[in-house]
Parts: C-alpha cells; sequence; structure tokens
C-alpha cells in the first residue's frame, strides 16, 4: 500500500467516524493554491476543518505532533480562502484526527479546536 493510499484509507475511515457522530462530509482532500485541507465537515452550525494523521504507533511521537505552526498558518489560509469562495458565516474550528492503524483495523481519537 502506498503512503497515498495510506492516507486516503486513513480519511475515510475518518469521514466515517465523523458522519456517524452527526457530521455532514461538506468536503474532502480540498485543495487550492495555499494548501489542502483533509475533510471540511459541519456539525451543527459549526463548520469544521480536519486534518487527518495516520501512524502505526507513536514512535515518532504523536501524531498530532505532525502539525506545526507552519501546517497550522497553512490549514488556516486554506480554510480562510475556501471561506471566501463559499459563502458561509457559520463559527469555524479546526480539527485533528488521529488515526492508529494496526492490522487493518482503525482507533481515532478525535481533537476539537486543536489550534485557533
Amino acid at each position: 500500500m502506498t503512503a497515498r493510499s495510506r492516507g486516503d484509507w486513513g480519511e475515510a475511515q475518518v469521514a466515517a467516524y465523523l458522519r456517524a457522530r452527526g457530521y455532514e462530509i461538506v468536503a474532502s482532500q480540498y485543495r487550492c493554491r495555499y494548501g489542502e485541507v483533509d475533510l471540511i465537515a459541519r456539525k451543527g452550525e459549526t463548520l469544521c476543518f480536519v486534518e487527518v494523521k495516520l501512524r502505526a504507533d507513536t514512535a515518532f511521537g504523536l501524531p498530532r505532533e505532525a502539525v506545526t505552526a507552519a501546517k497550522q498558518r497553512r490549514l488556516r489560509t486554506t480554510a480562510e480562502y475556501y471561506l471566501s469562495t463559499h459563502e458561509s458565516d457559520a463559527p469555524v474550528r479546526f480539527d485533528v484526527a488521529e488515526v492508529y492503524a494496526a492490522g487493518g483495523a482503525a482507533r481515532i481519537e478525535y481533537i476539537e479546536n486543536a489550534f485557533a
């Protein structure tokens, strides 16, 4: 399995996780010239920009630690662009979904409001 296909699998796991919890998936793998957002989901009135991080274990640290300050800036800029091209006055939040993959199964740790 390639890194891209593993990433797609992880994003699909998180999308299913969110749908089961009442979220609507608005977009996946949203790309623009400023960057990419893995998932954009809506829960109630809140629009959530979700960064998905997949790991087999924590040997190299927690997945959330890979969402560096530079990555957060790119996500914010990408979200601002998305909002400028899609009419919405909904409150926005940035979440991180940690996917731990072992033996074909996924365990998801979902962090709401992971950064401002």
